[in-house]
């Protein structure tokens, strides 16, 4: 038997592997990049050629045996969890990074589906990674969701404190709930800080409302 035919082989398969590895990981990174996340272009470029090689080389070590090769693959989803977690952060009530967490989470396993030769597979969930990442918005928007949980914070003086019961009426109108968190005071102004649950077709018309009322300084969503 010719081995050196066989080695060939496999290292034109690697390379192959590495090359797709390499094209995945850049058309997921680049979806994050344009749009200016944590984990960009590099990140999950790198994320997915370090699956791709974690499992090229536990199938090679375990010289095929498909039991070394689940149990070092098994490691490597344990660390995109750690390094996934990494870009998730709280601001307020709201919770930012899970969509690049989730991103980060799939470009390893389609890394890894790839390192063990399921380019189809690898291809298949790409594609639906793909339409869930630019029409998932609008499908949640338009069929699912018809609220926002949002914060609202809203500056007006002190001397108009009692006009905070009637802007909360208000307000009431364009939300399916309004509760208020947080209050914080200084000799002049009043800081009021609500969460709500606003409607999603009546955002607009809120911000006009808080825009346009007299006794409202400023506020932010």
């Amino acid at each position: 038997m010719d081995f050196s035919v066989v080695n060939d082989h496999w290292e034109i398969l690697d390379l192959i592997k590495a090359i797709c590895s390499l094209i995945v990981g850049m058309i997921l990174g680049a979806e994050r990049e344009l749009k200016d996340k944590a984990a960009g272009l590099r990140t999950i470029t790198l994320i997915c050629l370090g699956s791709t090689l974690f499992t090229l080389l536990s199938y090679k070590i375990g010289m095929g045996s498909t039991e070394d090769a689940t149990r070092i693959a098994s490691y490597v989803v344990s660390g995109i969890g750690f390094l996934g977690a990494g870009v998730i952060f709280k601001d307020g009530i709201s919770i930012n990074g899970l969509t690049t967490a989730s991103i980060i989470w799939v470009a390893a396993a389609i890394g890894m589906s790839i390192g063990f030769g399921e380019f189809f597979m690898a291809l298949t969930f790409l594609g639906s990674c793909l339409i869930i990442i630019h029409f998932g918005g609008f499908i949640n928007k338009k069929l699912l969701s018809h609220v926002m949980l949002k914060n609202l914070q809203i500056e007006i003086l002190k001397k108009d404190f009692e006009e905070k019961y009637k802007i909360e009426d208000e307000i009431k109108t364009f939300s399916k709930r309004i509760e208020l968190r947080k209050l914080e005071e200084n000799s002049e102004f009043i800081i009021l800080t609500y969460e709500c649950k606003i409607f999603t077709n009546k955002v607009d018309d809120l911000e006009r409302f808080l825009v346009y009322h007299p006794s409202i300084l400023g506020f932010k969503i």
